[in-house]
């Protein structure tokens, strides 16, 4: 017997070690942390269990039946977060460099299968060389199999992906499945293609900063929902966010307790300025809205015309969907279009109400967002608010016009409760526009032509740049001062609580992608 436990003890410190210390050493050296001390720094404190310590590689190609390590590159199992389950795998770059290999993929398939079948959120964290080279299409195929998981995943557990070194060729498409997406600045990269390939292929030169870099994918390509400065901020950013989402789609988040005091904020009532063309911060209405320092805002620094993320409303957990009169007087173009359509599929997808904060002047025009399928891409937020069946509430602060007012959650495409401040202009466009259009010959014939515009210009903005026609129609529920919001809020979301709706049945819907 002390044999056995002998064996078994020393079995469980090879495992632990990984691919030995110099390659721990040269991991921190890099400034990255280990596969296991990214999984101690995410779980609660001894509440790990790992599953497959001791597997190794089947292949014995190129010399590779004298290098088994266990556990063959990747660590997984499950544990505890704020005392929720939570599958993880850890991809250890200090064995065979995390490459991929028949049995690191058949460990990452597994707990995600334990995970689907369970219904608790997955994470990934991802340090990989990419397929393991020596044993040729069997890692490809390994691949494939996550893929496909998750896809089979998807809308149904969370997944979230954090990129913590390198991530490229096939490698990308897993994250690229998953939820979301967290990069670590200057240790990580993504790319389908390396710069080697770049520079023979289309003779460029660019490093992989430059090419597949946090803050390039956090800004640029919004493949990185979040950009992080190191890898601990990185993993308690994932803990904060865990706490606004459900376990699974069956679930609702947590409600934190919450104690009503005074809800009224007269602090909004001097936001919106008198000029309707001065931009404004939509972030200053949000921080006023809910409650304290809780919104966590995603895709930060990616379309900024428009802001989305999570926050607490008397506790209650909601998705935030807002545009952003400081960038762009917060058009909608193709990016912003895009980020918020996909923000609002996970909200849904996972029982979390939505806030919609419209202060939109339309579509961005121009060639580029034409030949860019601006039509299509502004059709997919469309598509994604009218599928959309969690309780949803806009409030119009300022502008509504055009087909944007249409797109931003208004009540024909389903919303449940719409209310509009004093500020609103709900039209077709804004007053100069249509009072140039509308009033063209009495212009035209004028002996001031500027102030003939100037009078037509009011006389449209008295009719239509208010809400109260929109009001009298039932698509405003009510007109409300800004004071009052977040008293209204709480009401309105309290009793949308146990909406229900039931959708036509079909496999899925085609949405244009």
């Amino acid at each position: 017997m002390s044999e056995s436990r002998d064996q078994l003890n020393n079995k469980r410190a090879e495992s632990l070690l990984g691919g030995g210390q110099a390659r721990i050493d040269s991991q921190h050296k890099k400034g990255k942390l280990t596969a296991r001390e990214r999984i101690s720094l995410l779980l609660d404190e001894n509440t790990f269990c790992e599953i497959g310590a001791f597997v190794t590689h089947r292949s014995s190609d190129f010399g590779m039946d004298k290098q088994k390590l266990l556990g063959d590159g990747v660590v997984t199992g499950y544990g505890k977060v704020n005392g929720r389950l939570i599958y993880v795998y850890s991809q250890d770059f200090t064995v065979f460099g995390g490459s991929l290999s028949e049995t690191h993929a058949e460990k990452i398939c597994k707990i995600m299968d334990m995970a689907l079948q369970n219904g608790a959120p997955i994470i990934g964290l991802n340090d990989s060389g990419g397929a393991r080279i020596q044993e040729g299409v069997v890692s490809l195929g390994g691949y494939a199999d996550i893929f496909y998981k998750n896809v089979r995943s998807s809308g149904v557990i969370p997944q979230i992906s954090a990129i913590m070194g390198p991530c490229a060729g096939g490698a990308v498409y897993s994250p690229a499945l998953t939820d979301f997406i967290y990069m670590v600045e200057n240790t990580s990269y993504m790319f389908v293609t390396g710069p080697n390939v770049v520079k023979t292929v289309t003779n460029e030169d660019v490093t992989s900063e430059e090419l597949g870099g946090a803050s390039v994918h956090g800004s640029k390509s919004g493949v990185a929902h979040f950009t992080v400065q190191n890898e601990v901020l990185c993993i308690q950013d994932i803990r904060k966010l865990l706490s606004y989402i459900p376990q699974n789609c069956e679930e609702k988040p947590a409600k934190i307790e919450y104690h009503m005091a005074n809800e009224l904020r007269d602090s909004l009532k001097d936001i919106i300025p008198s000029n309707p063309n001065q931009p404004y911060d939509i972030k200053e209405v949000i921080e006023h809205l809910v409650d304290d320092s809780s919104f966590f805002e995603v895709h930060k620094n990616y379309a900024e015309n428009i802001v989305v993320g999570f926050a607490r409303l008397a506790g209650r957990s909601i998705g935030i969907v807002a545009n952003q009169p400081a960038n762009l007087a917060g058009v909608l173009d193709v990016h912003s279009s895009q980020k918020a359509a996909r923000f609002v599929r996970f909200c849904d997808a996972f029982n979390i109400p939505l806030l919609v904060l419209e202060d939109v002047p339309g579509f961005l025009p121009g060639t580029d967002q034409e030949w860019n399928a601006i039509i299509t891409n502004g059709a997919k937020l469309l598509y994604a608010f009218s599928e959309a069946t969690v309780p949803r509430i806009t409030v119009i602060t300022r502008k509504a016009y055009g087909g944007a007012y249409d797109v931003m959650n208004s009540k024909h495409i389903g919303a449940d409760m719409n209310f509009a401040w004093p500020s609103a202009e709900i039209a077709v466009m804004g007053a100069k526009g249509a009072a140039e259009i509308i009033f063209k010959k009495d212009i035209d014939s004028a002996a001031d032509k500027n102030a003939a515009l100037k009078e037509k210009e009011m006389e449209y903005s008295n009719l239509f740049a208010n809400p109260y026609r929109a009001a009298e129609r039932g698509f405003v529920d009510e007109v409300i001062f800004p004071e009052e919001t977040r008293v209204r809020l709480i009401a309105a979301f309290e009793m949308l609580e146990n909406k229900v709706v039931n959708l036509p049945r079909k496999k899925h819907g085609n949405i244009p992608l």
